[in-house]
């Protein structure tokens, strides 16, 4: 069973990751649904696995290998999530290995349908090629950049011509 963790330090890794109080993960499935249920540092109402970026697990006894690719080289987030990732699964009592895969790197194509969709919810405006396509909050097309560069490195700031709310767009690369 996964259930937030008690008391945690504010805004430490352990603030936002998990806790894992259910027995040994035996198989691949089983660490696949530890780290469904870390959140995005950045953005903390999608998790990892919504985001893509986690590519494999390898399951071999106790030892576990996670290959994750970053969103981009640079990103800020990647040191965090990696603790997020060995915090989560040593507590799984596992002894975990993380690999950074660049290649192929890392695409918007990979967020999950369910993402999009809560990025929607949450205010920010999810990838598209042609740029936002509706505010996310009342869903006007007439929109106008503000910036090339939101919140975060990721994210673009927009606002809706129509309810004049800003709001972010997810970056496509």
């Amino acid at each position: 069973m996964v259930k937030p963790s008690p008391a945690p330090v504010p805004g430490s890794a352990a603030d936002t990751t998990p806790r894992y109080d259910g027995p040994v993960p035996q198989t691949e499935g089983e660490v696949w649904a530890i780290l469904s249920a870390i959140p995005d540092p950045e953005i903390p109402v999608i998790t990892i696995t919504d985001l893509g970026i986690v590519r494999d697990v390898t399951l071999i006894g106790e030892e576990v290998i996670v290959a994750v690719t970053p969103t981009y080289s640079g990103c800020p987030a990647t040191t965090v999530i990696g603790l997020a990732i060995e915090t989560a699964l040593r507590d799984a009592r596992l002894m975990p290995t993380i690999l950074t895969q660049i290649d192929p790197p890392w695409t918007t194509d990979w967020l999950t349908d369910e993402a999009r969709e809560k990025l929607r919810r949450y205010g920010i405006a999810p990838p598209s090629a042609t740029g936002p396509e509706a505010c996310p909050h009342c869903g006007a097309t007439t929109l106008t950049k503000v910036s090339q560069f939101g919140s975060t490195p990721c994210k673009a700031a927009w606002r809706c011509d129509a309810c004049l709310e800003p709001f972010d767009y997810f970056k496509c690369h």
